[in-house]
């Protein structure tokens, strides 16, 4: 098995359900994520001048850092937003079985 850095999450909002549910099964057919989470939040941000309110869900999406590249190529495809949030983070720590079990359900 790797260290814990070799797998992270990505992170992306998106305005609607329908949005979210189109990639997080985009990713996981593809594999490439083992699982993405959906939560709804507000936003607050600057955009052409205003600052904008928006609810939104962000996907909090688990996979290797390995993946991180094709994953943002493969999100930006079908993301609503012209300049969308995809950002990633490794891990600094994990539980050795959930690490193993992310190497087992993504693409090598």
């Amino acid at each position: 098995m790797s260290v814990p850095a070799d797998y992270g999450m990505l992170l992306t909002t998106v305005p609607s359900r329908d949005d979210a549910t189109r990639i997080a099964n985009l990713l996981l057919d593809e594999k490439l994520a083992a699982c993405v989470q959906l939560l709804p939040i507000e936003s607050f941000y600057v955009w052409d001048g205003r600052t904008q309110n928006e609810a939104e869900l962000l996907l909090l999406i688990k996979t290797r850092t390995a993946l991180f590249d094709d994953a943002i190529v493969r999100i930006k495809t079908v993301h609503p937003y012209s300049v969308p949030q995809i950002v990633g983070t490794p891990f600094t720590a994990g539980l050795k079985d959930y690490l193993g079990w992310i190497d087992d359900v993504t693409r090598r």
